[in-house]
Parts: C-alpha cells; sequence; structure tokens
C-alpha cells in the first residue's frame, strides 16, 4: 500500500532528470533482496571514494527516487534508502544508510542521514535504534580487512 504522505510530498522531474535516479531505483530493488551480510559489503564498496553528502545532496537524491518510483514513495524504505544512497554515488558522494528497529511497538526501518539526522523522515534522530551503518569514508582509501 502506498503511504499518502508520501506522495502528497512526490515531485515531478521532468524526462531529461529520470534516467539517473531510475538507474538507482533498479539497482536497489536488486540490492533489496540481499541478506544483511551480502548487502553490507557490497555497500561499503560502492561508498568507497565518495565524499559525504550534504543535508541537501541526500534530500535531493531521496526527492528524485521518490519522484520517480511509485514503491519508494511508499512503503518499501528498504529500496527507498538504498535507490537514495546509490543515487547520491552516482554524483559522487555518500549519506549515511542505516538500517534499525524499534522495539515499542517493534518494527524495523531502513533510511538514509547526514550529521545524525534522518533524511526526508517522519521521526526525529534517535527513534529508531541502528543495528547496520554504512557511512562515508572518511579517507579516500579504506585499508582491506
Amino acid at each position: 500500500m502506498t503511504s499518502p504522505v508520501a506522495l502528497a510530498h512526490q515531485q515531478h522531474l521532468p524526462l531529461h532528470q529520470r534516467l539517473l535516479p531510475l538507474l538507482a531505483v533498479g539497482a536497489a530493488r536488486a540490492l533489496a533482496r540481499l541478506t544483511p551480510a551480502r548487502l553490507q559489503p557490497v555497500l561499503e564498496l560502492v561508498r568507497r571514494g565518495a565524499r559525504p553528502a550534504t543535508q541537501q545532496q541526500a534530500q535531493t537524491a531521496r526527492d528524485a527516487v521518490v519522484a520517480v518510483s511509485l514503491r519508494c514513495a511508499g512503503q518499501h524504505c528498504l529500496q527507498r534508502s538504498l535507490a537514495a544512497a546509490l543515487h547520491c554515488r552516482l554524483h559522487g558522494t555518500w549519506p549515511t544508510w542505516c538500517t534499525g528497529v524499534r522495539v515499542h511497538p517493534f518494527t524495523a526501518h531502513a533510511w538514509i542521514q547526514t550529521d545524525d539526522q534522518p533524511i526526508g523522515e517522519p521521526f526525529p534522530a534517535g527513534h529508531y535504534h541502528p543495528l547496520l551503518t554504512i557511512p562515508p569514508t572518511t579517507t579516500p582509501h579504506e585499508p582491506r580487512r
């Protein structure tokens, strides 16, 4: 079911600005099928060499993927967060990608954030307890594990 709140904020992108968000959405759909153990190393590889995303860059990426995908505009937070992070990466940046849980009531969620602030989410920082985060790298090249 599509969230009416998300659709109310869905923007329209001109045709020439849809290619990169559509690529990010397609790649995110494939990545969303991976287990967390397989997803983490893929995202760590993808983020390499990217600058940390600003709040504006992350919000622009999230808005773009929501604009081209009803699935991302709705309840599919994992695909939306992955697509937004990948869209940032296509522009040379990386937000912090997070997945976590809330205990009362129990719910799981995935989102992107910058400066410890969730981007485009209706909840404040700390609402979900992060279980897996993929932040931007602090150095150009990470040592191999």
